[in-house]
């Protein structure tokens, strides 16, 4: 948003420097994005002038022979001009032969159409004042011709470009940027005073023949709305002061009443909207929604289709603005208007919103109204505009004024303990101090309870235009912002600062990057935030519940993630559309897994290998499977240490985002951690658009496990005394996959030993199937390593375990092969 110093000094006596201002705006929380220095600065050769004659130039309908003088006691010059207002006593400014314009632009004597011409009148364009280049510029000034045209125009302007942040609607105008300032430099505001009356009785009805009626058929979306009525304005262009200050802040000066309206709302804030009474038709107007599919043109001059969801002021036959957005062709002020209806109203800022994104349509006013005017500036608004238009453009306002709807009753106190505000800051202010820093933004703490302890609270009146403030909390940063952060004392630390070397979880990520950048995985970083499709594939509908946050700023970014594995998958996708067809990538960071109604929030390695059909893998030194994922999800947990034992391998075999068959889960339980790994799901994959087969992996942990000293792997000391080794064939289907056996086996096998020896190791070492086992059935053949830290094992030892498994494998429904 941007604000003109000049401007601000008709509010606020501000004497203070530029860069005093820029960090008075910063430190009141309005970051300050750029300034610019206007005005005329000093031009050899630019000079007042007095048009002396005009005359038709005798070879040209459309310019003019001048007689101009330009130094008080020298002979008047010729100059052509080709200006509409170039008329005879006017004081211009004269470009004089030599002199150098903006954009070197240097002026030389010529002839015109076959007539002499010694110099040339200006339009603001080429000064560079703005963009006006239908007239010369006209001066109202005693200044004698001759006088330096930097010395009249000379006084420049300051413009600052103001981010203003959505909770502060009430800082979008010149007035409530003055507010704060006022505050800031602890210097009195003065408000624009209105000397609007009522009209005469003798015109109090006499409006209906101008407009008779305004209804409001959505009073949901348009709670309040008036209408003044004014005749016989005179349209024209507007003062120079006005054309001044609007043209400071990139607005183009159009005609006066149009004018006045973008001047009223960027002074106040509150947006306004001028009819040309003698084009509403049926004396009308209707705050109606549109209905599907009409249409409108707006002064943009493009048609517009409108829905049902959009509000319009109508007249009885069309629509004719868009409310609170723009305003339409068809009763927009122009040269031919005499009579006006002025609207000033209060629209509801989510319809508002609604109706700009979907028609891709936005405007001053309708920045203003999404974010919430103030419904009780709307009368005062009116009312200083039309003091404008009757001062500047003329005219008499008509009875009867139309209010439909009424200004929301507003009261609403804060109840603010001094010794809460010390507490909150960490530093003393003092009660008084307190409640002058509230009293200069205008929040009335005078008020004063007492309790039976003597202890002090503020009853703080906060005034309809600070509709942002509705605790406590809230006022100790109004505050703040007015004592200045920049005041806040220093202080010692009061407890020692965690370095990330200490920290387990940061010792964690960094081990575990490593790892993965050392065997040439890529780091990637992703958003937190995913879809509520992407929760429902990668977790439950419970999760999707619990996970969903409260206004997402986009539907795709609705839940917290669950995985890192989806978005190393956008980026597979993302790698191949531009050509990068192969990649290893991998991430770190947080997820959240719901559990019983709880969420718990877990720290997350993840990684992914595109596989594409066409891409070169004897390029590599191994074909990345599903062992190979296994190995680094081991790696990765261990880390952590934790050791995954093969048995807790659970193989997917039912729907779901991993491969049926391919690809195994981990579910640590009261170890904290969880894990995934294979192959994902080659629909989802062709879903994705992405090329081949996925191989992931990932592995989660909770952080209270790695902060709260996980289990440190440990060396042991290599037995002095042999293994012994069994050999054991179990018959299971064909459909059966050998992880089950092999973790039945395990099972089995612990259950016998009995911490008596130790378990080496279960190998599966050979699948068999033909001549002695039924057709649909294979045979998985196991090597078991026994050993004994302090003994040679003793052959009915392992007998006895041997025969304990043998007999358990029976029973679990996978018998001998003998």
């Amino acid at each position: 948003m941007k604000i003109s110093l000049n401007w601000l000094r008709r509010y606020i006596d501000l004497e203070a420097s530029v860069d005093e201002i820029q960090r008075g705006l910063t430190l009141l929380g309005f970051e300050v994005e750029g300034i610019q220095q206007t005005g005329l600065s000093e031009m050899p050769g630019l000079v007042i002038g007095e048009i002396l004659t005009r005359e038709k130039h005798p070879n040209a309908d459309r310019l003019s022979v001048c007689s101009v003088r330009i130094d008080a006691s020298g002979e008047p010059q010729q100059i052509v001009c080709g200006a509409p207002n170039c008329d005879a006593g006017c004081k211009v400014v004269v470009a004089t032969p030599g002199c150098v314009l903006p954009g070197n632009f240097k002026i030389k004597k010529s002839r015109i159409r076959g007539v002499e011409s010694n110099g040339m009148m200006c339009s603001a364009r080429e000064l560079g004042l703005g963009d006006d280049h239908d007239g010369i510029i006209t001066l109202d000034t005693g200044a004698l011709p001759g006088t330096p045209a930097h010395e009249v125009l000379g006084d420049g302007d300051v413009i600052f470009d103001i981010e203003v942040t959505p909770n502060r609607p009430d800082a979008l105008s010149h007035l409530g940027i003055a507010r704060e300032l006022a505050a800031w430099f602890d210097r009195p505001l003065q408000y624009p005073h209105t000397h609007f009356e009522a009209p005469a009785e003798d015109l109090a009805e006499a409006g209906h023949r101008l407009l008779e009626d305004v209804a409001v058929l959505a009073d949901e979306a348009c709670p309040l709305y008036t209408a003044h009525v004014i005749e016989g304005v005179k349209i024209a262009p507007s003062p120079r002061w006005l054309q001044e200050h609007l043209t400071a802040i990139g607005l183009r000066p159009i005609n006066n009443v149009v004018d006045i309206t973008n001047f009223v709302l960027h002074e106040t804030g509150q947006p306004l909207h001028a009819f040309d009474a003698a084009k509403i038709r049926g004396r009308r107007l209707i705050i109606r929604h549109a209905e599907n599919g009409e249409k409108i043109v707006t002064l943009d001059d493009k048609e517009r289709t409108l829905s049902r969801n959009d509000l319009v002021i109508a007249d009885a036959e069309r629509a004719l603005v868009v409310a609170g957005i723009m305003g339409g062709a068809d009763a927009e002020v122009d040269d031919t208007t005499v009579d006006l209806v002025l609207e000033a109203a209060y629209f509801k800022p989510i319809g508002v919103r609604r109706t700009s994104r979907a028609l891709g349509l936005s405007s001053d006013s309708s920045y203003r109204f999404e974010r919430g005017v103030d419904p009780r500036g709307v009368l005062p608004a009116a009312r200083r505009a039309i003091d404008l238009i009757l001062e500047i453009a003329g005219g008499r306002v008509l009875g009867p004024v139309h209010i439909v709807g009424s200004e929301p009753v507003w009261e609403r106190e804060i109840r603010l303990s001094p010794d809460f505000v010390r507490e909150r800051l960490g530093f003393a202010i003092a009660d008084e101090e307190q409640q002058a820093l509230l009293g200069r933004l205008e929040l009335d703490a005078s008020r004063v309870e007492e309790d039976d302890d003597g202890r002090k609270t503020f009853v703080v009146s906060i005034p309809s235009w600070r509709s942002d403030l509705d605790r406590p909390i809230d006022l100790v940063e109004e505050i703040l912002r007015v004592y200045g952060t920049d005041r806040i004392p220093a202080t010692r630390p009061v407890a020692g600062a965690v370095v990330s070397e200490d920290d387990p979880i940061a010792r964690y990520i960094r081990s575990a990057n490593t790892a993965l950048v050392g065997k040439g995985f890529l780091e990637v970083m992703n958003y937190t935030l995913r879809s509520a499709e992407e929760i429902a594939t990668w977790s439950t509908a419970a999760a999707c519940e619990e996970l969903k946050i409260e206004n997402p700023l986009a539907e795709d970014q609705s839940h917290l993630r669950v995985s890192l594995v989806p978005g190393l998958l956008d980026t597979i996708r993302f790698n191949q559309a531009h050509g990068n067809l192969d990649g290893l990538f991998f991430e770190t960071g947080r997820t959240f897994r719901e559990e019983g109604g709880e969420i718990y929030e877990m720290v997350s390695v993840a990684f992914a290998i595109a596989q594409p059909e066409d891409a070169a893998a004897w390029k590599r030194r191994e074909a990345p499977d599903f062992y190979y994922a296994k190995r680094l999800v081991l790696e990765l947990a261990a880390l952590a240490g934790m050791n995954i034992r093969d048995d807790q391998f659970r193989l997917v075999d039912g729907d779901g985002p991993w491969q049926a068959g391919h690809a195994a889960t981990v579910d640590g339980g009261k170890a904290g951690y969880e894990a995934a790994l294979g192959l994902v799901d080659l629909a989802l994959t062709r879903r994705l658009d992405i090329d081949g087969p996925v191989l992931a992996g990932s592995f989660s942990i909770l952080p209270e496990r790695l902060r709260g000293g996980s289990r440190i792997p440990r060396s042991r000391p290599v037995s002095a005394f042999p293994a012994a080794s069994r050999d054991l064939a179990l018959v299971c289907d064909e459909a059966t996959p050998a992880a089950t056996v092999h973790n039945a086996l395990a099972r089995a096998v612990r259950k016998a030993v009995n911490n008596a020896f130790d378990i080496e190791a279960i190998r599966l070492f050979d699948v068999y199937r033909g001549k002695g086992v039924e057709e649909g059935r294979k045979s998985l053949a196991f090597t078991m390593t026994f050993r004994a830290a302090d003994r040679t094992l003793k052959d009915e030892e392992v007998a006895r375990v041997f025969e304990a498994v043998q007999a358990a494998m029976e029973a679990a429904g996978f018998p001998v092969r003998r």
